[in-house]
């Protein structure tokens, strides 16, 4: 009987040993990021990942939008970061109130002053003759860049439009405010300096500065989520203000 008990413990032992499951190989470290350069607001750059290469989604987009300024037929062009992307996501408000022109919309998540200049010198504005350029960028730039820089990097867009698009009216719209309060608020405070500076780019014929910040915010200067529900990117709420708010002007440009 011992002797049987014996075998038993041995068999299951056995078993048991042989479902242990063998130690995980180990873990491949990770890649360590790369440190990149600076990128001058001013200066064209393309937006490259942790990895030291070009973003792949930057890549993809921009592709894509000298596919379409390739087609001809856009006489309306928006130009920007996320904040401008984020029109995709409001089609029947930009189909009401844009529609009529053949818009197109070139804005890209994250894209800074350096990338919008990158983009609209390799291929973006080549095809194609709009009638008018909405403008709105910066707000990307604020973490890094001085005040002056990002109207530099601003200034230097608007110059390329005028030489790639003189048949071009550019709407040059002042950065938009982000962040829930007024004050103290030193992100909206670089902006308030960089839409100063911007705003004399305004030439009454070409380039026309407009400033409609102020219809995004409440009585005490702050954001609600209602339009801007994380401080920065628009509501559908949001972006119906954007387009009352430019309409009246653009149907002037578009003439």
């Amino acid at each position: 009987m011992k002797i049987l008990t014996l075998s038993l413990l041995l068999a299951l032992s056995a078993v048991a040993h042989s479902q242990t499951a063998a130690p995980a190989a180990p873990a491949k470290p990770a890649a360590p990021a790369v440190t990149l350069p600076p990128q001058a607001p001013d200066v064209a750059a393309q937006k490259f990942g942790p990895d030291g290469k070009v973003n792949a989604g930057f890549l993809m987009a921009h592709e894509s939008f000298v596919k379409t300024a390739k087609e001809g037929k856009a006489e309306l062009v928006f130009l920007g970061d996320s904040i401008t992307a984020g029109w995709n996501g409001a089609k029947p408000i930009w189909e009401k109130a844009f529609g009529q022109y053949k818009p197109a919309n070139f804005g890209i998540g994250g894209d800074r002053t350096q990338h919008v200049l990158w983009r609209i010198t390799n291929g973006e504005l080549e095809g194609i003759k709009p009638k008018a350029v909405v403008l709105m960028i910066g707000t990307n730039n604020s973490g890094n860049d001085s005040a002056e820089g990002i109207a530099k990097g601003i200034t230097v867009i608007v110059n390329t439009i005028r030489e790639k698009q003189p048949q071009a009216k550019i709407l040059l719209l002042a950065v938009f405010p982000r962040g829930e309060k007024a004050s103290p608020n030193p992100g909206r405070d670089k902006l308030k300096e960089v839409n100063a500076i911007i705003a004399k780019l305004d030439d009454g014929k070409n380039v026309h500065f407009l400033d409609i910040g102020d219809k995004f915010l409440q009585p005490d200067g702050s954001l609600t989520k209602d339009i801007m529900p994380d401080y920065l990117h628009l509501s559908a709420a949001g972006y119906q203000i954007w387009a009352d708010a430019i309409s009246p002007k653009l149907a002037e440009l578009m003439k």
